[in-house]
């Protein structure tokens, strides 16, 4: 089944961008200033590189009976000086909070979110460089 979404000029550089379920956001780009209204595009797809990975992660330690009680992700990105000006580096640094959380099992989830289950983080390494980090908070 297709994935749809309406993107549509607002004015200036502003978008605004809605799925089929009428959830919307606003982006704005980086060059109107101090105008910003919004998120710019490139940002928005480091957060879905957070989201989907965040999304397995939760979903994975569900499986392995682990508490987690708070996940944080920290993504950094650096772009090519050039155009097209994407991500040439990205670093994921997931910080995780639960009770009694097995440190293996963590890696584990990680590992299969970045090799098998996230969806964003494989349209996005044939260009980027990903590497990923941890900290596990009791």
């Amino acid at each position: 089944m297709p994935v749809k979404v309406r993107v549509e000029w607002a004015g200036e550089l502003k978008f605004t961008a809605e799925n089929e379920n009428g959830v919307s956001t606003v982006m704005d780009a980086t060059d109107a200033g101090d105008r910003l209204a919004g998120i710019t595009p490139m940002e928005l797809l480091l957060m879905a590189l957070g989201g989907c990975t965040g999304i397995d992660i939760v979903m994975i330690l569900k499986k392995q009976r682990q508490k987690l009680t708070k996940l944080t992700l920290n993504v950094t990105g650096h772009r090519r000086s050039e155009p097209p000006r994407y991500y040439e580096q990205i670093h994921v640094e997931y910080v995780l909070k639960g009770s009694s959380l097995d440190e293996k099992k963590v890696q584990r989830a990680i590992q299969l979110s970045e090799e098998k289950y996230c969806s964003v983080s494989a349209a996005l390494k044939e260009r980027a460089r990903i590497t990923s980090s941890y900290k596990i908070e009791q």
